[in-house]
Formats: structure tokens, C-alpha cells, sequence
């Protein structure tokens, strides 16, 4: 299963970023074969529509679940449609992030927030 986690530096020991659409990387990681890459989220100097983008970079690495602190409306609306769970992630490291995923200890995220439209 790959995992998206939005971080502030190409670290997995880096803290999950607060912001799922303005985070400078995405950290890519495979359950499977624990290997991970990070990829630069060119969505996060957009003046709007950033977490539509961003979702569209998760989309294009055939991501199974993001792991995220919020979420906007209209990018969890995008998720759902390509079947890409959203899952809370907790304060911390991606890693330890990844390893509360595993272990089951992470909500789904169902508190979704309608956005932060006009580049606020």
C-alpha cells in the first residue's frame, strides 16, 4: 500500500506539515517494501485551487491513503472519487506517523473543513 504524508523537509523523521495543499513535499511511502521517496508539491505557491493540485500529484503516484492533519472540501471530494482514504495523522514525525498507520491507531479524518479559498 503507498502512503502520502504532506512534510516541511525530505525527512521522514521531518514533522507531518500542518497544511495538506501548501506543504513544500509529499513524503511517498511503501508499506510493502518500506521504501519512500519525496516529491515537491508544485501546488503550494498557487494563488488558489492548491489542494485540488496537490491532490492531483497523490492521484498520479497511485496513492491508497493520505495521512494528514485537516483537509479542505473540495480536495477530500477528489480523494473520495479516486478512492484514496484520508486519515488523521497525529502531531510527530511522518515515521512515527507511518507507524501508527500501521498499527491501526490513526482515524479516518471525517472532519473536513470547506477550504481556504482566496490564497488565505
Amino acid at each position: 500500500m503507498k502512503l502520502a504524508i504532506p512534510v516541511d523537509e525530505k525527512n521522514i523523521e521531518a514533522p507531518v506539515s500542518e497544511s495538506f495543499g501548501r506543504a513544500p513535499f509529499f513524503l511517498i511511502y511503501n508499506t510493502d517494501t518500506q521504501e519512500n521517496t519525496f516529491v515537491d508539491n508544485a501546488a503550494a505557491a498557487s494563488s488558489g485551487g492548491a489542494g485540488i493540485k496537490a491532490v492531483q500529484i497523490i492521484v498520479d503516484y497511485a496513492i491508497h491513503a493520505l495521512l494528514t492533519p485537516r483537509c479542505g472540501q473540495n480536495a477530500a471530494d477528489v480523494l473520495k472519487a479516486a478512492d484514496i482514504q484520508i486519515y488523521q495523522s497525529m502531531p510527530g514525525s511522518a515515521k512515527a506517523n507511518i507507524e501508527a498507520f500501521e498499527d491501526n491507531r490513526l482515524p479516518i479524518l471525517d472532519e473536513i473543513h470547506a477550504g481556504f479559498h482566496g490564497g488565505h
